[in-house]
């Protein structure tokens, strides 16, 4: 029996599944920052989520981590740019 090829909907939403996920990335795109830095722009979110969220955006690609300890959006991260527009379109028209 073949596999059945993934459904591109659910690997995106598989990927971005709760909302620390976008958010982390969306404050990253907006130019690099500290772990401390990063943890204060995310009201309510605690440092072991944010460090596990970070741990797996950086498997996935998403967010890479300087020498320096600075955390940055890569290619791959700053593309959920596309996904935020049509979140802002979808909210100007249904919302």
């Amino acid at each position: 029996m073949q596999a059945q090829p993934k459904c591109p909907i659910t690997t995106v939403a598989t990927l971005l599944s709760d909302t620390w996920t976008i958010l982390i990335v969306h404050n990253l795109i907006e130019g690099p920052k500290r772990f401390c830095e990063l943890e204060r722009s995310l009201d309510g979110i605690s440092s072991r989520t944010l460090t596990l969220k970070l741990a797996r955006l950086s498997r996935e690609g998403m967010v890479k981590k300087t020498k320096d300890g600075v955390y940055t959006a890569t290619e791959k991260g700053r593309g959920i740019r596309i996904i935020e527009n049509a979140m802002r379109r979808y909210e100007a028209k249904y919302l």
